[in-house]
């Protein structure tokens, strides 16, 4: 098993990407730019580019096995992994997430889930995660990556990761976001199972404002990536 810079240990691991100096750390000052969050290719492009940086990340931790390539000129021992996965995205801002991932593991299942906020109170405080849409592979005995660009609350991916298991019991799951709150990463850590649970993201930012999006963050990363709706 190749597990690179990762030990994957008993308890819920989280891989914070803010904590080193890398790239990421420049897509990321743009994303949170108010100038720069006016060019909508550039916001999905840097959501998908952080996407593809955790993919490869993420990789470092399957079990790999050893293959014999036959080349034009010969045979070459390469190591590849053996581990089935199912990427999961929950719409509609996880889609450029997903096509980051998608364009690592491009061999990967996909899962897609619609779960979206409703405000349960005229001042827009109380928040309530609706979820009327699952389309998805088996998971059973797979790696399911689930991935959404904000880890908030957690609801959402509570109540994405409970359609999920209708469709079996992982071996292993990864949690991917971009921003990610300490509120959300205790939530994840009640529902999710601790042994086999890692959580990767760009940036943990200190918590959530009256109507629970992250601060600082960069606001509604669906609306910056697809226009405002009503």
């Amino acid at each position: 098993m190749h597990l690179g810079k990762y030990r994957l240990t008993n308890h819920m691991e989280i891989i914070n990407f803010s904590n080193t100096n890398s790239i990421i750390n420049q897509y990321m000052a743009e994303m949170r730019d108010k100038e720069y969050q006016k060019n909508r290719l550039l916001f999905r492009n840097n959501i998908m580019r952080i996407g593809e940086f955790e993919a490869f990340e993420i990789s470092k931790t399957f079990h790999y096995e050893s293959q014999d390539i036959i080349t034009p000129l010969g045979s070459a021992l390469v190591n590849v992994p053996k581990d089935e996965i199912v990427l999961a995205t929950i719409f509609r801002a996880g889609l450029p997430f997903h096509t980051g991932f998608l364009n690592v593991f491009d061999h990967a299942e996909n899962a897609f889930v619609s779960a979206y906020r409703e405000y349960t109170d005229k001042a827009h405080h109380q928040v309530g995660i609706h979820v009327e849409y699952l389309a998805t592979p088996s998971i059973e005995g797979k790696n399911l990556i689930i991935v959404d660009p904000m880890l908030a609350t957690g609801g959402s991916m509570e109540l994405s990761y409970q359609a999920l298991l209708t469709k079996g019991t992982p071996k292993r799951i990864h949690v991917a976001c971009v921003i990610a709150t300490p509120d959300g990463i205790d939530h994840i850590k009640k529902i999710f199972p601790e042994e086999n649970t890692t959580i990767w993201c760009a940036a943990i930012d200190p918590g959530m404002n009256e109507f629970k999006y992250i601060v600082p963050g960069f606001g509604d990363a669906g609306d910056l990536c697809y226009g405002e709706k009503i």
